[in-house]
């Protein structure tokens, strides 16, 4: 008899979520995974046309190598500012339901017209709009499919109310927070069972705990749709994008087991003989378990004797529950030698803190800083559980245009300097004492640490060099055969005579042309060749930037960007203002778990496979993702074709197998497993779509097709498909309606806000005043986000503060991303990941201003920025700062707190985070996107 198959879907009626015990602890696998044929199809969700707050996210879409798909040419995404004069509509249900878990939203309408280009410059209706112009296309008619609506619309009246026509404003439009709130009120606090296939996940904004019981926790692995098209020619026709996005070391919470690690010995894992695809639960074992069949590839192979088990009356091993690959979707296998380098065991990894000694780093105290910090974090270097000391080695060098290495034996007394000043040729001076046992050495670090900036103290140089620094790490790890991580803490365009040498390419005449491109591109030749070199070696490089001009990031975070690293950036760094903001980032990166070396091969069932990868990774065939490091934090992002039909019955299966060193040393394997539904039905397929998943692929896509496409051309398909895939559901899912509303599916319906967000993006808008590098360093974090992080970045947390319950633990929840919710007597906290703001109203009462600040009113803050709150004995400070460390603490990086008074310069700083609302260097408001997709649609459609 046979095993039963891979998880499959089940009813709704089925409840997925059960009450979480007091403490999960480890799975609890009490039955077996659900078989297909329990399952009964599921009907569409109906919702009722006025109520747009369902349970889907937002959403994304295809790889963007080519013109817009679907022979529908389009010069450019039209990013409207028109204006709008007639009434609301009211919110009046029309007709029928819509079927198939649709929202429907209508257009402005009620005699408006629409008289300018919606894009560029000009004056719309009395609004104007800073940016330049981002499609040139003229738009004279109404938003809607170009018939003048001058009497009632059709269909009923519209359902939603338009901006500035009343408190609501964008009231019958899908909200982005309500979607939110409504999924925390369904899904919050409960326990997530993974024994379902082709289930959905509660949004990565929800708090949720996960049971492993046969597919990986969406923490490890998120999909853009659930339930994958069964034909290619499906898949072109609703141009959803069928990616995974998967974070191999992702943070568990306390609540959660840290993964299984099975040891089998000098045998290794059990692999199917054909594909190569490690031992799951969806293998099923066969005449009487003496074999089993891959359900990747149909082989079957022979069970080895040291792993033989008899099968129970439903044909499933009796040991299922005792071995982590039977039962679990993530676990981990002890690696044999055949999976080290030259068949040997690796040695543990070691960490290079790699200082730029030059004028200005002196001057600012920045070297001092990082050495006082060194020597507290060089106690918390990442360790192995239960481990007392951490078994990384560390390993110190200093540079300007020279490089000086030391020695910091235990044996000495004092730590002795080596200078390298060829930097053509480089090389390590030695070997013996460079790279150290923290607590062996510690002493000798200390002198070391207290002596380096008074060394350099009267320092002149201010040229350095760059490249020769990463090679020297390098060599290093080569000498002393182990991987690792170099810091290398910089600030200036490397200038001094050496390789990898760079010109100032900043030119701001080159955006918004062809060449724009270029901007992004980096330089080729050295850098090229050092990303190779780290790879081999297993060397990762954290970039911290300190640059007070342009310093060509494009190109010198090209090496970071491709060994799994992290690039930070202080523009104009003070020790006074931002040491703090820099400080937190160090201590982070420096303690994170992750892996070295590491290699990861994603395989999938028969009928579609892996073609595409976005992350900090580098590839040097089409299949293996090498990654010097990979980190808690970084995510990669898979993109899947069909070579063959998928069958409904037995679903889709994915295997992520990642080949690493621990920070102890060890070889080991991570297996995270999924298991999706297949369909013939494109509701199905709308219906299990994930819009935060989406986005992220759209934005990694997007990103990395501005290297080789204008910035104009990427927009348009991003725009295009958005139009595509809506047009699609419309045409083939939704109930008739008029052509008036707008119609959405469930899933996506505010995917319009999170798309029209990106393209308001640094890195996608074509203006000049926004500096080269930090569009560079914007493209380069997002392409190794994970889906929470992508998610806070394209819709920013917007929580007000000036109602709250000192009292409650609660953060209040978060409103609309616009500045219609902001009010004169409020006070707001925004977050997007790499930024807090706190925003005062000019009429923010004065006791709240004594109670934070200590000072009388508002015009007795200081001017300009302010970084921080003091530390006052009072209810409300305490309660807000615990808010804002709360923030910091959950985030990857550490989040600079700027404090801003409305109508102050600085405010215009916190205003281009409000998403919903027209960007200030050009692009739409979400209302005006949402007209502009629909009329799009409905040239589609006719």
């Amino acid at each position: 008899m046979q095993s039963p198959p891979p998880p499959a879907t089940t009813s709704i009626a089925q409840q997925r979520f059960q009450t979480p015990p007091a403490a999960t602890g480890h799975p609890q696998m009490h039955s077996a995974p659900l078989s297909s044929h329990m399952a009964p199809p599921i009907s569409p969700p109906q919702s009722p046309i006025t109520n747009m707050q369902g349970s889907g996210p937002p959403m994304g879409g295809q790889s963007m190598a080519g013109p817009p798909m679907g022979g529908h040419s389009m010069t450019g995404p039209l990013m409207g500012g028109h204006s709008m004069t007639g009434p609301p509509m009211g919110g009046q249900s029309m007709g029928g339901p819509p079927m198939g878990g649709q929202s429907m939203t209508g257009p402005p309408m009620g005699g408006q017209s629409m008289t300018g280009p919606p894009m560029g410059g000009q004056s719309m209706g009395g609004q104007s709009m800073t940016g330049p112009p981002m499609g040139g296309q003229s738009m004279t008619g109404p938003p809607m499919g170009g018939q003048s609506m001058a009497g009632p619309p059709m269909g009923g009246p519209g359902s939603f109310q338009q901006p500035g026509s009343g408190p609501a404003g964008l009231q019958g439009y899908p909200q982005q927070t309500q979607v939110i709130e409504d999924d925390k009120a369904r899904l919050g606090g409960q326990v997530y069972s993974t024994n379902i296939r082709g289930q959905v996940p509660p949004l990565v904004t929800t708090d949720f705990t996960v049971q492993d019981q046969g597919n990986a926790s969406p923490r490890f692995m998120r999909c853009t749709t659930y339930t994958l098209p069964c034909t290619a020619e499906l898949a072109k026709q609703c141009q959803v994008p069928l990616a995974s996005i998967i974070k191999p070391f992702a943070k568990l919470p306390k609540n959660e087991a840290p993964l299984y690690v099975a040891n089998h010995g000098e045998t290794g894992p059990i692999r199917c003989n054909r594909c190569k695809a490690y031992m799951c639960p969806y293998m099923q074992f066969i005449d009487g378990g003496r074999r089993y069949q891959c359900t990747f590839c149909n082989c079957v192979n022979e069970v080895p004797a040291f792993y033989f088990q008899h099968l129970d009356h439903i044909g499933r091993r009796v040991d299922f529950y005792e071995r982590p690959e039977l039962s679990l979707g993530s676990y981990e296998f002890v690696a044999t030698l055949d999976y080290c380098k030259n068949n040997k065991p690796p040695n543990p990894p070691a960490y290079i803190f790699m200082i730029d000694v030059s004028y200005t780093n002196i001057k600012s105290g920045l070297v001092k800083l990082i050495c006082d910090e060194l020597k507290t974090l060089l106690e918390k270097l990442p360790r192995e559980d239960g481990a007392e000391t951490s078994a990384i080695k560390v390993g110190f060098v200093t540079y300007n245009k020279v490089l000086h290495f030391y020695n910091v034996k235990s044996a000495l007394a004092q730590p002795q300097m080596m200078v390298v000043s060829d930097t053509a040729e480089m090389f390590v001076p030695l070997l013996d004492g460079f790279l150290v046992n923290y607590q062996d050495s510690r002493a000798v670090i200390y002198n070391l640490l207290d002596q380096i900036p008074d060394m350099f103290a009267d320092t002149n140089e201010s040229e350095t060099v760059f490249a020769p620094v990463i090679q020297a790490g390098v060599e290093a790890f080569k000498a002393a055969e182990c991987s690792g991580k170099l810091f290398i803490f910089h600030s200036s365009m490397p200038t001094a005579e050496a390789p990898g040498k760079l010109k100032n390419r900043d030119d701001k005449k080159l955006v918004n042309t062809d060449k724009e491109k270029t901007l992004f591109q980096p330089q080729k030749g050295v850098y090229e060749q050092l990303s190779k070199d780290c790879v081999a070696q297993g060397c990762c490089v954290d970039l911290f930037l300190f640059p007070s001009q342009y310093l060509d990031l494009a190109t010198m975070g090209d090496v970071p960007s491709h060994t799994g690293g992290s690039i930070y950036k202080y523009n104009n760094f003070q020790v006074e203002t931002d040491g703090e903001h820099f400080l937190r980032d160090l201590r982070k990166d420096v303690q994170k778990s992750l892996g070295f070396d590491a290699v990861m091969r994603v395989r999938t069932s028969t009928g579609f496979r892996a073609t595409d990868f976005f992350g900090g990774v580098y590839m040097n065939n089409t299949t293996d993702v090498e990654m010097a490091a990979v980190d808690c934090d970084k995510a990669v992002t898979v993109e899947f074709k069909h070579d063959d039909t998928l069958s409904e019955e037995t679903g889709a299966l994915i295997q992520c197998a990642l080949l690493y060193t621990t920070i102890s040393g060890q070889r080991r394997l991570r297996i995270h497993n999924l298991s999706l539904n297949c369909t013939s039905q494109l509701s199905e397929l709308y219906k299990s779509c994930e819009t935060d998943s989406l986005i992220n692929f759209f934005a990694k896509s997007a990103y990395r097709a501005i290297l080789n496409q204008p910035v104009k051309n990427v927009r348009d398909i991003l725009v295009n498909q958005t139009a595509h895939m809506l047009a699609c559901y419309r045409k083939n899912c939704a109930s008739p309606s008029a052509a008036s509303q707008l119609i959405l599916p469930d899933s996506m319906k505010v995917f319009p806000v999170y798309m029209n967000s990106l393209m308001k993006t640094a890195p996608l808008v074509g203006s000049t005043e926004l500096s080269t590098d930090d569009r560079a360093h914007q493209r380069l974090s997002v392409m190794a986000m994970g889906v929470e992080d992508t998610q806070l970045q394209l819709y920013p947390r917007l929580i007000p503060l000036h109602n709250i319950d000192v009292s409650s633990e609660a953060v209040p929840a978060p409103v609309r991303c616009s500045a219609e919710r902001l009010t004169d007597a409020g006070m707001f906290l925004l977050e997007n990941g790499h930024s807090i703001f706190l925003w005062l109203g000019q009429a923010c009462p004065p006791d709240v201003i004594q109670n934070l600040f200590n000072a009388p009113s508002l015009a007795h803050l200081q001017q300009g920025h302010m970084f921080s709150l003091p530390e006052l004995d009072n209810p409300l400070s305490k309660k807000v700062r615990s808010i804002i460390s709360e923030l910091l603490d959950k985030r990857p990086n550490s989040m600079k707190l700027l404090i801003v008074r409305q109508k102050d310069k600085p405010e215009m700083l916190f205003r281009q985070f409000l998403v919903e609302d027209k960007g200030l260097h050009g692009g739409a408001s979400y209302m005006d996107f949402l007209c502009y997709v629909h009329r799009e649609i409905r040239q589609l459609l006719t």
